[in-house]
């Protein structure tokens, strides 16, 4: 088994509390359309994944037809919150400055919106220029397809086991364990929910954190771990 090589972090929900607030934007917009869904409720079920492919799945599922502007209209919405209201994750600080290894973002959110909120929450500079948002790099495939995370391998030169990925989507998890990395699960961002860390187990994940202060310690323990 290779020793790590490369720390990849998943964005949104590991690096910064943002999934309840674009939850929130999203869902009282959707409400506007007829379609009634809990914050939390749509957190759960769509944390990790584009907003156009929430709406395809969602139209999908009501057989409602959402107007061409929807995705304009909610972005601009979420960006707006999230630069004034978005907190970086209890512990990440903590984390960054002891970890030791080369690391990076792989991402489903634009580049803009990566900047715009790691930028206020003062972590942009502990990882530009490595900040790989998937609909922008490589194949432009976003998770739960595994490219995002096979595109970081390749500009490290990094085999992807020996890549280990903190994520905190069953989507995200799933997109790295098809990557080949190895998995971190983390419950610790203000969308998680009863049964999450069980989800992310599930999905591939080999451990599953809810403070990023441990996250260090783990990634120690990983060049030890025996493959599952």
């Amino acid at each position: 088994m290779s020793d790590p090589l490369l720390v990849i972090f998943d964005c949104d929900g590991v690096l910064v509390d943002s999934e309840v607030i674009a939850a929130q934007v999203q869902t009282e917009i959707l409400a506007e359309h007829g379609v009634e869904i809990d914050a939390g409720e749509f957190a759960i079920r769509f944390a990790g994944l584009t907003w156009p492919l929430i709406l395809k799945r969602l139209s999908e599922e009501t057989g409602r037809h959402f107007p061409e502007d929807l995705i304009a209209r909610v972005n601009t919405e979420v960006d707006r919150r999230l630069e004034s209201d978005v907190e970086e994750i209890a512990g990440t600080r903590m984390a960054l400055d002891q970890l030791v290894l080369p690391r990076c973002i792989c991402s489903n959110s634009s580049s803009q919106r990566l900047e715009l909120e790691l930028e206020h929450v003062g972590l942009w500079d502990y990882f530009w220029p490595h900040v790989f948002s998937a609909p922008e790099v490589g194949t432009k495939q976003v998770k739960p397809a595994p490219d995002v995370f096979v595109h970081a391998c390749e500009q490290f030169g990094v085999a992807p086991r020996a890549a280990i990925v903190i994520e905190d989507s069953v989507h995200g998890v799933t997109a790295a364990v098809a990557a080949g990395c190895r998995v971190v699960g983390f419950t610790g961002g203000g969308h998680t929910f009863p049964g999450h860390s069980d989800a992310l187990s599930e999905a591939g994940a080999e451990t599953v954190i809810s403070r990023l202060a441990d996250f260090p310690a783990v990634v120690a323990a990983f060049a030890e771990w025996q493959d599952a």
